[in-house]
């Protein structure tokens, strides 16, 4: 028998040569060796030796590039790929040493060998470096000042209602401060479904309490609407006779369990309330009054109920939400921060000219809550009382009008994002922000009034700057002011799209508390169902489907009358056909009544303004007759 062959042998080195313009490039494979790694190979054939591939570039007619060209760039070895010196690729001189590690790569191509094993790591450095950049750029992006206002074209408006734009709406001076962003933080979804179902709970069932009882009856009937968007406050006070925010506030605070919650005294609520009522009255403004912060209130409760938002916050933060939309214009002076800095009031003093009347809002809110008697926050511990005034801080100070593009910018960037990055300071102020900034987006009757009032309150602002000497602020001269105009920029450049952002949060939020949803979250609801046997309707409601639908299905409106503009609304489902628990829908619906009633009212102004710019033509051309004395009437002879 033929004596077995031995192992089949194999050349240690197998290579290929190519020629591509003028140049033979030599590729060399090799299996690992065996050779001590610690020691870096001095030559080719060593480092081929060593495993790996090896490229290397020849002249055709010249051989391999001549030793002095490639000895200045010969010290890419394979020790080099350990990286071991490079700096971390968070730190500064990250991006200086990734690029000079490229150019060098780059130049040894031309000279001589690089091993795979130097290009890989190096090109994974440089990588990292990228993204490490590239994530800093979009936190710079969150911080950056975007106070120019680029999309609006010069001639889309008139220039009155630009520079009213732009005083409002930018920031002319000092630097927004840098804040560093504390990371959300979240309860567990089992607790935030069992918080909303303690809230569906306490708003189907209205507590007992004396001070739910104190409430006329009237005014109850009334409130039952208060889930809608077209919600009348105007009717409301006129029935509480003057005290529209009170008992609003009783309201909403009951619905949430917050009274029981944090152990609120009714006594300690009601008194804090009529302080704050009595400080909105303080300087008799048409405007910023305790009939507007009832209408922000009220519309915050709105965005965070009807759109599932309240499973997505623990109690203290819909407690601090609610707080920051009763307080968020307390002891209003009527007048402009511009106005203050330009007077030099005692209030832009204190507050080094920067966000003046929001920084006085809340710190006399809660200078208010240092008298026992007022303080509704008595009963917190220490560290909930922290977040609950860090918050409201936040909040309150987000409704200065000059962050306005910053804020929105803010929020266009997180929504962007791949992940779900949302901070709850963040949307929560951007949501109070569109609130207080919300009647363009109201039914007409309810915006055309706020309208009125508003305007009257910047002609008094431009009454006593005329008596003070200062020069008119945009829109405040009652002689030469454009409603119709301002109101039109007003909703194509601030209001619409800030909407926008806003439905976009909402749809993003309740999106994600979809996608959070798990066997052990619905196993958590059904033991919380349990727990009252007579409340069957719970046990198949889902993560986002905490709606107020005892309410709802009592007080239905159509269509039409929910969205209150038009009964053709073909613009987001309505409340009633837009459910917010969709399964596992890729893309969530939530209600946007607004976006119709921003068409209608856009629609009516335009209108309005071309009436007005007739009468004005028509005054021009009466006027122009008679100042020429061609056209005087002639005396008889």
């Amino acid at each position: 028998m033929a004596s077995r062959k031995g192992p089949r042998q194999f050349k240690k080195c197998k290579s290929a040569t190519f020629q591509l313009d003028g140049f033979s490039y030599t590729i060399v494979a090799n299996p690992p060796g065996t050779q001590d790694d610690e020691k870096p190979p001095e030559t080719d054939a060593a480092r081929s030796q060593a495993g790996g591939f090896l490229v290397r570039r020849t002249h055709t007619r010249g051989g391999n590039v001549p030793q002095t060209a490639r000895s200045e760039h010969d010290d890419l070895t394979k020790d080099d790929s350990r990286l071991t010196t490079f700096p971390f690729i968070d730190t500064t001189q990250a991006c200086e040493r990734a690029a000079l590690r490229l150019r060098e790569l780059s130049l040894h191509l031309k000279h001589g060998a690089v091993p795979v094993s130097v290009l890989q790591e190096t090109m994974k450095y440089a990588a990292s470096v990228l993204e490490s950049v590239s994530m800093e750029e979009a936190r710079w992006l969150l911080e950056e000042e975007d106070d120019d206002l680029s999309e609006v074209q010069p001639d889309a408006v008139p220039n009155e209602v630009r520079e009213w734009l732009s005083s409002t709406f930018t920031r002319k001076t000092a630097a927004q401060r840098v804040r560093s962003d504390d990371k959300p933080r979240f309860r567990s979804v089992a607790n935030a479904i069992r918080a909303g179902i303690m809230v569906d709970r306490i708003y189907r069932r209205l507590s007992s309490s004396s001070l739910v009882q104190q409430i006329p009856s009237q005014v109850m009937q009334m409130l039952k609407n208060i889930d809608e968007w077209p919600f009348d406050v105007f009717a409301v006070n006129e029935v509480a006779n003057g005290h529209v925010l009170r008992y609003i506030s009783y309201d909403l605070l009951n619905r949430y369990g917050i009274l029981h919650k944090f152990k609120i005294p009714t006594a300690v609520l009601e008194n804090f309330l009529v302080q704050v009522e009595m400080g909105y009255g303080k300087h008799k403004n048409p405007y910023h009054n305790n009939i507007h912060a009832a209408d922000v209130t009220q519309t915050v409760h709105f965005m965070i109920w009807q759109s599932g938002l309240a499973n997505w916050l623990t109690d203290l933060e819909v407690f601090a939400t609610l707080f920051s939309a009763i307080i968020h214009d307390f002891e209003h002076t009527g007048t402009t921060n511009n106005f203050h800095v330009m007077s030099g009031s005692d209030t832009a003093l204190l507050y080094n000219d920067k966000a003046v009347l929001e920084n006085h809002h809340v710190s006399a809110a809660f200078k208010l809550l240092k008298e026992e008697d007022y303080n509704i926050l008595k009963n917190l511990s220490n560290e909930e009382f922290r977040e609950f005034r860090a918050l409201s801080i936040e909040m309150v100070l987000g409704t200065d009008m000059s962050s306005h593009f910053h804020q929105l910018k803010t929020m266009k960037t997180l929504l962007t994002l791949a992940e779900f990055s949302i901070d709850k300071p963040k949307a929560l102020s951007l949501i109070l922000h569109c609130c207080d900034i919300s009647h363009p987006s109201k039914n007409w009757k309810l915006h055309n009034h706020w309208t009125q009032l508003l305007m009257e309150e910047f002609f008094q602002q431009g009454d006593k700057e005329h008596e003070m000497g200062l020069p008119y602020s945009p829109l405040c001269d009652r002689n030469t002011t454009l409603v119709a105009e301002s109101q039109i920029g007003f909703i194509d450049f601030i209001v619409a799209p800030s909407m926008e952002v806003c439905g976009d949060l909402l749809e993003k939020v309740q999106f994600q508390l979809q996608r959070s949803r798990s066997p052990t979250v619905e196993e958590s609801i059904m033991e919380e169902n349990s727990e009252n046997k007579t409340d069957k309707k719970l046990r198949t409601k889902s993560l986002s489907g905490m709606r107020p639908s005892t309410r709802a299905s009592t007080n239905s409106l159509p269509t039409g009358s929910v969205i209150g503009c038009d009964r053709n609304a073909s613009s987001k489902p309505s409340i009633q056909s837009a459910p917010a628990s969709s399964g596992s829908a890729s893309h969530v619906d939530v209600p946007r009544p607004w976006v119709r009633c921003l068409e209608v009212n856009k629609t009516l102004w335009q209108e309005r303004a071309t009436k007005d710019a007739e009468l004005h033509s028509q005054q021009d051309s009466a006027s122009k007759e008679s100042n020429d004395p061609s056209k005087a009437p002639q005396s008889e002879p």
